[in-house]
């Protein structure tokens, strides 16, 4: 891979990215992800609490969630050994953001989440999500391997490979 400058300095830093998923209940979607990636639900309590003392964010944009104050509309989880802000709660690493949305999912999704849980261990995989309330939309066997699609309690696809 090429870059347009160079031999005219440093390389420019990669650029830090989370998946937004859109969601109708945010912090369940959260909570299942958590649960399905091993992932921790961000505890953005301490901003929160910040914001409503000064007066930047009203009570309404705001709800109890797991004992603590959350944003009403957006949740975040993010991978347990990556950095995070401590002012924040904010991951600094790899994240998964669930905004809320009015409307429904109606289409396939364009982009998915392929999880691999190791070799010999797919089965397991797929009955532990689905006891989480993933469900099994299908099974796929192909020359290049086989997986399982499934969905998560709002209906975004992923797989398990």
């Amino acid at each position: 891979m090429t870059d347009s400058t160079a031999g005219t300095g440093p390389a420019p830093a990669p650029v830090h990215w989370k998946l937004v998923v859109d969601a109708a209940d945010p912090h369940a979607e959260a909570d299942f992800w958590a649960s399905a990636l091993h992932y921790e639900v961000e505890d953005n309590s301490a901003l929160i609490e910040r914001l409503l003392e000064l007066g930047a964010l009203p009570g309404a944009a705001t709800l109890e969630f797991h004992g603590r104050p959350a944003f009403r509309d957006l949740i975040a989880v993010r991978h347990p050994d990556d950095p995070y802000d401590p002012d924040s709660g904010t991951g600094q690493g790899r994240r998964l953001l669930f905004q809320r949305v009015p409307e429904a999912k109606t289409v396939k999704n364009r982009l998915h989440i392929d999880l691999h849980p190791g070799a010999g261990r797919r089965a397991d995989e797929v009955e532990r999500l689905r006891g989480l309330g993933a469900s099994v939309l299908h099974e796929v066997t192909e020359p290049s391997g086989a997986w399982t699609v499934m969905a998560d309690p709002e209906g975004n696809e992923f797989c398990v490979h």
